[in-house]
C-alpha cells in the first residue's frame, strides 16, 4: 500500500511540566534525583501545587505535550517527516492541550480521548543546575491504551512503527503495540523499539529479548539499558550480542557519542558539540528522531547516527524535551542534508 507516513509512533501521551529548580526543592518535596518515579494522582496534585506556589521564584516553567515517543515525533516533524502518533488521553483540559500541541507540529493525532476513567497523564520534570532531570510521572489515562485505539490501515501506511518500551507496563497497551507491529510488518515496514530505561528493561527483559528475536528490526538504547538487556557489564560484549542479532542497534553513550551496529557493520559517532548542557531531558528521544529521519530518507547508517547526535545536542542545550529551532535548517547548516 502507499506509504502515507515516514513514522508511526505509539507511546504514553503525557503533558510535561518542566521546571528549573535547585537541589533544595528536590529535598523539600522528597523527589529522587535523576530518576523517573511513577506517582499516583494525589502525589501529582501535590507536586503541581508545589510548582504553582514556587512559580515566581522559578527561572523556567513550561507546559507542553510530552512523553518519550511524542517527543520523538516532534523532532521528526521538525526535520520535515510526516508522522502519526497513537497515545491515550482523557477528554479534559490537559488532553485538549496535548491534542493542540501535536496538531500544531503537523503530527497526525486522532486517538479517541477517554470519557471515563483517569485524567490525562502528566509528568513534573524538575531540572537542577547540573542538567539532571528528575521526573515524577502520573500515568493516568495513558495506561488505558487498548488495541481498538490502533487503526491498522493508518499504521500500515508508515515505513517504520516506533514503540516505547514503557507501554509494556500495561497488558492492553502491550497488545495495542503488537497489533501495530503486525500491521506495519504485513505492509512491508519495519518495527523499532526504544528500551525506555534500565528499570523498564529489568521488568520485561525476557519479553524484550523475545521481541528482539521475532519482531524487531531496529532497537534504540542507551548504554545502561543495553547492558541490562543482555545482563552484561562490558559494553563490547553488548555490541557482540547485537552483531549476532543482525538488526539495527542505535546505542547512545552520552558524551561518548553513539555506536551504530548492524551485523558486521559498525559505526562509532562522536557526540555533537554543545556549549553548555542545560537539560538532558529528551536527549534520547531526539537522537531517535534524527536517526529515524535519516533511515526513512535512505541515508547510510553513519549519517543517521550523525543526525541523531545533532538533534540530541540541540535539545540538551536548553530546557525542554523538544527542539527550539528547526532541526531541518540546523542539519542543512551542518551539511547533514
Amino acid at each position: 500500500m502507499p506509504q502515507t507516513y515516514d513514522v508511526a509512533g505509539l507511546g504514553n501521551a503525557i503533558v510535561d511540566v518542566i521546571a528549573a529548580v535547585d537541589d533544595r526543592f528536590l529535598l523539600s518535596h522528597k523527589i529522587a534525583k535523576g530518576t523517573m518515579t511513577l506517582i499516583d494522582e494525589f502525589r501529582a496534585q501535590e507536586l503541581h501545587k508545589a510548582l504553582a506556589d514556587a512559580r515566581q521564584a522559578l527561572s523556567f516553567l513550561h507546559q507542553i505535550a510530552g512523553g518519550s515517543c511524542a517527543n520523538t515525533m516532534a523532532g521528526l516533524a521538525s526535520l520535515g517527516s510526516k508522522g502519526v502518533y497513537v497515545g491515550k488521553i482523557h477528554d479534559d483540559a490537559l488532553g485538549a492541550d496535548f491534542t493542540k500541541s501535536m496538531n500544531a507540529l503537523g503530527v497526525t493525532f486522532t486517538t479517541r480521548p477517554g470519557t471515563k476513567g483517569a485524567p490525562t497523564a502528566s509528568s513534573m520534570i524538575a531540572v537542577t543546575p547540573d542538567g539532571q532531570r528528575s521526573m515524577n510521572t502520573y500515568l493516568g489515562a495513558c495506561r488505558e491504551l487498548v488495541p481498538d485505539d490502533v487503526d491498522e490501515a493508518q499504521i500500515a501506511g508508515a515505513r517504520v512503527v516506533y514503540i516505547e518500551g514503557y507501554l509494556w507496563d500495561e497488558e492492553s497497551a502491550k497488545e495495542a503495540s503488537r497489533k501495530a507491529m503486525a500491521a506495519v510488518k504485513a505492509a512491508g515496514g519495519q518495527v523499532a523499539l526504544t528500551l525506555s530505561d534500565p528499570f523498564c528493561v529489568g521488568r520485561f527483559r525476557e519479553e524484550f529479548i523475545d521481541l528482539l528475536n521475532n519482531q524487531l528490526n531496529i532497537v534504540f538504547a542507551n548504554e545502561e539499558e543495553a547492558k541490562a538487556l543482555f545482563e552484561e557489564e562490558d559494553f563490547d560484549k553488548v555490541v557482540d550480542h547485537f552483531r549476532r542479532w543482525g538488526g539495527i542497534a542505535a546505542l547512545t553513550r552520552s558524551a561518548k557519542g553513539c555506536v551504530i551496529v548492524k551485523g558486521g557493520e559498525m559505526h562509532t559517532i562522536p557526540a555533537a558539540p554543545v556549549e553548555e548542557v542545560v537539560d538532558t531531558t529528551g536527549a534520547g528521544d531526539q537522537f531517535a528522531a534524527g536517526f529515524l529521519f535519516g533511515l526513512t530518507q535512505g541515508k547510510p547508517l553513519a549519517d543517521c547516527g550523525r543526525l541523531g547526535a545533532m538533534a540530541a545536542a540541540e535539545v540538551i542545550s536548553h530546557y525542554g524535551a523538544r527542539p527550539e529551532v528547526s532541526l531541518k535548517e540546523l542539519a542543512e547548516k551542518q551539511g547533514l542534508l
